[in-house]
């Protein structure tokens, strides 16, 4: 039996309906629960769940965090399968780092706007505008783009990435604009030229409404996720005193959870993707975790139905693929972040 085989299923795989918009008619239950760990086992797979994903798949995987860091496991983990329960680009960048294993996404419809704000085309004229400059790629990006970047970082790294570059070179990052203007404003560099890319879910965040909470809820704590438009707000509401400045923290998701662990805080605001809120609770049960914007929600991140990735353990379906010298190119972007220093708390 290969990998991509048709693996034997209860009667839960009938219920699958297959639509424009994804994959629905079966619950995240325990019955669901069991059958997926049954499969998982079957098929020698390990499941990973980004921190955005649903309850009942983030419950159900073997490891949950942020992309680079799931990637990291996909290389380390025996098995030969790879299940990433995330977005297309997360998938890409666990077959980068694994070429050899089998990477599984349960809907390769699940895109990303942030990776799709730029493509390897746009990039390469960038880079013919600005010849010679170093080129700083978020990991939030296709396999293409990362072929085509110097280094890879994180938003816990960026500043560090951008930093270790020669001051007198040149720099272009991509392809998130609201990380860039935050490395920008930390490292005082002038020379970095910011991309005008955006997560859709962050974007729409707004200084406004982070003003309301903070105001409601004064002795909260503010977990800011530097893709978010409302992270210079955040830090204007530090300095003027509308906020104390020692509860206003611009976090990474990895960062968010450390942060979670050790707060003496009895409630935080938090600012980035709704699904985040259940790894915090998890980490932190006696904190009151709040969404600045509770409407934050990626609508590709939840196309990983519990439908979706029942079908994909069922049929061994989407598989990823990355042109090998492609992989070989993004590889090598990755590893330089690496050898800069190990990024903790991922995107």
């Amino acid at each position: 039996m290969t990998v991509l085989d048709r693996m034997p299923a209860n009667d839960l795989a009938d219920r699958i309906i297959a639509g424009p918009a994804g994959f629905s008619g079966v619950d995240g239950d325990q019955e669901w629960a069991e059958e997926v760990r049954r499969l998982a086992d079957l098929r020698g797979a390990t499941l990973l769940a980004h921190n955005y994903q649903l309850p009942a798949i983030q419950d159900v995987a073997d490891h949950v965090g942020d992309s680079l860091a799931l990637s990291r496991i996909a290389a380390e983990v025996p098995e030969d399968t790879i299940v990433f329960c995330g977005v297309h680009f997360m998938a890409e960048t666990a077959k980068i780092l694994s070429p050899d294993k089998t990477v599984l996404i349960p809907d390769q419809r699940a895109g990303c706007s942030l990776a799709d704000s730029i493509t390897a085309d746009e990039l390469r004229a960038w880079k013919a505008e600005h010849p010679g400059a170093v080129v700083v790629s978020y990991v939030n990006t296709t396999a293409a783009v990362k072929a085509e970047t110097d280094i890879c970082c994180t938003s816990s790294n960026a500043v560090e990435v951008v930093a270790s570059i020669p001051a007198d070179r040149e720099v272009l990052f991509c392809p998130d604009q609201f990380l860039g203007a935050h490395v920008r404003r930390v490292t005082g560099r002038e020379n970095l030229h910011v991309w005008a890319g955006e997560c859709h879910v962050h974007a729409g965040i707004n200084g406004d409404e982070l003003a309301d909470q903070a105001r409601a809820h004064p002795d909260a704590e503010l977990y800011v996720h530097p893709e978010c438009g409302c992270a210079t707000s955040a830090l204007y509401l530090a300095g003027e005193g509308a906020f104390p400045e020692d509860r206003v923290k611009i976090l990474s998701t990895g960062g968010m959870l450390d942060a979670a662990r050790e707060t003496r805080a009895r409630q935080v605001l938090v600012a980035t993707e709704v699904g985040m809120l259940h790894q915090l609770r998890r980490a932190a049960p006696e904190v009151d975790f709040r969404a600045v914007n509770d409407r934050a929600s990626c609508k590709f991140m939840k196309m990983i139905t519990p439908a979706a990735l029942l079908r994909c353990l069922v049929e061994g379906k989407d598989e990823v693929h990355v042109d090998p010298e492609m992989a070989r190119l993004g590889r090598a972007s990755v590893l330089r972040m690496i050898e800069i220093g190990q990024p903790g708390g991922g995107e």
